[in-house]
């Protein structure tokens, strides 16, 4: 039995829940959020109890790892439609940097001989504090940390000096340089 898929998702007051067919619907004061679930598995609001259920017909191995999935994203839809999902990235580097363009779309300068411009999802917003700090805002986390990967993908840190891009608070495991002097 999934220890996981067996707890409820509780439902905050201001966040209303549909389910329909195999597609569950979430919205909330950030956003609305839609996931379609397998067959296998069976999703309930108990509107009395504010709570959302999650079961599963069988034992098959299949619906086992279905079950606990299914309801860690219920789980991560509800968070983010209420709280949202917030990555913070750092650039470290003599001269690089980064800037906001138009909405929601950002130049990088991280040592490459032209800007890299990359344009946020659909959901997700983009904010740059100072030239060396970005935050990328959303209600759905899958897209929130994806675009965060692919914005630190673009110079991710190196060992030696630790320039690049990367999470906040992020730790770099460092390689010395070179051994100088005698064998």
């Amino acid at each position: 039995m999934s220890r996981i898929g067996r707890k409820p998702v509780p439902v905050p007051a201001n966040v209303k829940v549909s389910i329909d067919d195999a597609t569950i619907h979430v919205e909330g004061p950030k956003g609305k959020l839609s996931f379609p679930f397998r067959r296998e598995i069976r999703v309930r609001y108990d509107d009395a109890a504010k709570q959302i259920l999650v079961e599963r017909d069988n034992d098959e191995r299949l619906s086992r790892a279905l079950h606990g999935l299914t309801r860690s994203l219920i789980a991560n839809m509800v968070q983010g439609v209420t709280e949202g999902y917030t990555k913070k990235l750092e650039i470290v580097g003599v001269g690089y940097q980064a800037q906001l363009r138009k909405a929601n779309t950002i130049a990088l300068q991280v040592g490459f001989a032209n800007q890299i411009v990359m344009e946020a999802p659909p959901g997700v917003t983009v904010t740059v504090t100072d030239p060396t700090h970005i935050t990328i805002t959303g209600a759905d986390k899958q897209k929130v940390g994806q675009f965060a990967a692919e914005v630190r993908k673009v110079r991710p840190p190196e060992p030696y000096k630790g320039k690049g891009i990367r999470y906040e608070g992020e730790v770099i495991r460092r390689k010395s340089g070179k051994a100088f002097g005698a064998k």
